[in-house]
């Protein structure tokens, strides 16, 4: 995470030099990649400069259609008509897992098994103890602590929490009656945590604790992460492998605006938990930082992929990428 805030930094004083800036900001789930794109970029392209700031998806939406940047992330997808009322278009950069990070004394990475019902009722403040008997059916041959669950959360307006939320309700009655989905949602129990680090660090310092992340955090953090039950009833361990699984089912020839979800899609070896993240324009952004945006996009399409792939991402199909160039 030090590497990228140094890249980032680095960016910004060459900003002086640059003849056309562009400047970016918003979700923190695809950070790592964005800074590590708007680095490079610049340095290829010295008359163009590009930044991007890390400050959760809400944030990212209410300063694009402020005016006061040229590009947003977001993995809160909007649909077509949410675009249209606002003057906006999306175009979906890269595909991702959502994780579920432990912190549990004596267990390790993968060993875990939360099925969809478990996941749920904990997040649900139903299950409060790591040895409740429905998560010791699931363990047999783990020794889980007689420990508090401290769940964890987004205290920010946040598209991971979007895409975890959506994906609860899809697999519990009572989350999506009680609580539902969205980017900010009345969470029933938890501690925040601000952006994808503050909830890795909160984790990281709570024994007992269980919470959500995109899945670069978790590796950069060396964080336990829990295998799930999928829609097949499988139970997986994220990977590139199994988002690529997911995103594998997605049918962009008919998704208006490019609205897509990508949680609990069928599949023996699709993760649960995968979701799309977005860049986010303003229709009337001027013609030529409109085409400034458009070079940087296309490069981070294709020059960008093996970066992303390295760093755990999914880059989008050359299929996808044909479908976009032109509407950009």
């Amino acid at each position: 995470m030090f590497k990228n805030l140094f890249i980032a930094a680095m960016g910004l004083c060459t900003l002086a030099q640059a003849n056309t800036t562009i400047t970016g900001a918003g979700a923190s789930f695809p950070a790592p990649v964005y800074q590590k794109w708007t680095y490079t970029y610049s340095q290829e392209n010295p008359d163009t400069q590009v930044t991007y700031q890390s400050m959760g998806s809400g944030a990212g939406l209410n300063q694009i259609k402020a005016g006061t940047v040229d590009y947003a992330g977001s993995d809160n997808p909007l649909t077509l008509e949410q675009q249209q009322a606002a003057g906006l278009e999306q175009y979906p950069m890269l595909t991702g897992g959502v994780v579920v990070i432990v912190n549990l004394p004596g267990v390790k990475n993968g060993q875990l098994k939360l099925s969809r019902d478990v996941l749920a009722r904990i997040f649900l403040g139903e299950i409060t103890n790591w040895n409740d008997p429905a998560i010791k059916a699931l363990n047999p041959k783990l020794r889980l602590p007689k420990l508090k669950i401290t769940v964890v959360r987004r205290s920010d307006s946040s598209g991971t929490s979007f895409i975890f939320t959506n994906y609860l309700s899809k697999i519990s009655a009572d989350w999506k009656n009680k609580v539902g989905q969205g980017s900010s949602v009345k969470w029933p129990v938890g501690i925040g945590g601000q952006k994808n680090p503050g909830v890795c660090n909160n984790v990281a310092r709570t024994r007992g604790s269980i919470g959500y992340t995109e899945y670069t955090y978790a590796v950069e953090a060396n964080l336990t992460c829990a295998m799930l039950e999928n829609a097949d009833g499988k139970y997986i361990a994220p990977s590139q492998a199994s988002f690529s699984a997911s995103a594998a089912s997605a049918d962009w020839n008919n998704a208006p605006g490019f609205y897509m979800e990508l949680t609990n899609v069928p599949g023996a070896t699709s993760w649960p938990i995968t979701g799309v993240t977005y860049i986010i324009m303003r229709k009337d952004t001027p013609a030529d930082k409109k085409a400034e945006l458009r070079d940087f996009f296309m490069w981070s399409y294709t020059k960008g992929a093996p970066v992303a792939t390295k760093l755990n991402y999914v880059p989008l199909p050359d299929s996808v990428v044909k479908l976009i160039e032109p509407r950009l």
